[in-house]
């Protein structure tokens, strides 16, 4: 079966609950393994691999997107990717979900940029999550806008940096935040709306 076909015959999966627990059964371990052998054309290891990461990776996707429509091709697109480029995965220097997530966050980026009826929020949010950048391939990868974010987010105090960073890449709600940082639901909203702006408004300098 064609890896498309594999991609497509799974996308009921994304909101499933089967998803999420493949994904907690199978160790980093287990997901290096598929990936190696991905690289040498195991689609079966590939099926298996969708099935364990979907969900996680869906849910990066749809957070920047905010259009499950747009979520869905850009997970097929990553996830063709993905397949093609398992071979330059290298488990020194980045987790396997690490390496995956930065590959399906940078396409859903490229999505937004192209986008024109997205509003300033939406995009500076999207921007956002890409600031918290672990994988060094992504890195290499990083375009002047993405290292212009970085120098914007870092004018920010590092508790609101820290504030997006959860909000945007880890996905943490409104009301989690506000008990981790000790402050009404309402504040914590307007400090992110603020925090979006500066940022918006550094890029835009």
């Amino acid at each position: 079966m064609p890896v498309r076909d594999i991609i497509r015959d799974k996308e009921n999966l994304h909101t499933g609950t089967q998803a999420g627990a493949a994904t907690g059964m199978v160790t980093p371990a287990e997901l290096a393994w598929l990936l190696a052998a991905v690289a040498k054309g195991d689609q079966a290891a590939f099926e298996r691999l969708y099935t364990a990461t979907q969900a996680k990776l869906y849910g990066v996707v749809l957070r920047i997107l905010r259009r499950s429509d747009l979520a869905n091709d850009v997970l097929q697109e990553a996830y063709l990717k993905i397949w093609s480029h398992a071979g330059q995965f290298d488990p020194a220097r980045a987790s396997p979900v690490t390496w995956m997530v930065a590959i399906a966050r940078n396409r859903a980026i490229d999505v937004v940029r192209r986008r024109t009826d997205g509003s300033i929020e939406e995009d500076a949010e999207a921007m956002a999550v890409a600031g918290d950048n672990p994988d060094p391939l992504a890195k290499r990868e990083m375009t002047e806008e993405l290292k212009r974010l970085l120098a914007c987010l870092g004018r920010l105090a590092p508790d609101r940096q820290r504030m997006l960073l959860l909000a945007y890449y880890q996905g943490k709600s409104r009301d989690e935040l506000a008990a981790e940082f000790d402050r009404p639901v309402n504040t914590i909203k307007t400090q992110l709306r603020r925090s979006l702006a500066d940022i918006r408004e550094c890029l835009g300098s």
